[in-house]
């Protein structure tokens, strides 16, 4: 596996600590780790996003959606079957996991919806009205006038 050295984008920039730090997780992250439960990440309007992952055998009391911060955090928790089953063929995987996904600044989840073993997750990005661009109004300068100085 390839190591970068991220120190020349600390040493050059400000404020991108939180960025430097997430491309130093993704590169050390373990690639076979991401592929449970499958998931799709789409952008359903200009500002909003939706998350549909697979859960299969899963009810909506074993499953949990958190937001810290900036960072979404999935689990599942399958719930101890009380009646001892014997499977012939078990195709159907229900073991615990916990999914986390970074977000941008100002995106927040607006809900989440458990249907036909898929769990969608609906995410909007809020710019505050602070940090979006404004137009900004250029006036006519009034003309100086110079008095004459009276005698």
């Amino acid at each position: 596996m390839r190591s970068y050295d991220l120190s020349p984008l600390y040493r050059a920039t400000v404020g991108f600590d939180r960025m430097a730090d997430l491309l130093d997780r993704v590169m050390t992250q373990d690639v076979g780790s991401s592929t449970y439960p499958p998931y799709n990440i789409e952008k359903t309007d200009e500002d909003a996003y939706r998350i549909s992952i697979a859960v299969a055998g899963f009810t909506e009391s074993e499953l949990g959606v958190e937001q810290r911060e900036t960072e979404l955090v999935v689990t599942a928790r399958k719930a101890k079957d009380e009646a001892q089953r014997t499977y012939l063929h078990r195709g159907i995987a229900t073991r615990a996991f916990e999914k986390r996904f970074q977000l941008a600044d100002h995106v927040r989840v607006t809900g989440a919806v458990h249907e036909n073993g898929m769990l969608h997750i609906d995410l909007v990005r809020e710019v505050p009205e602070a940090l979006k661009p404004r137009q900004i109004e250029i006036t006519r300068a009034a003309p100086k006038v110079i008095e004459a100085e009276t005698a």
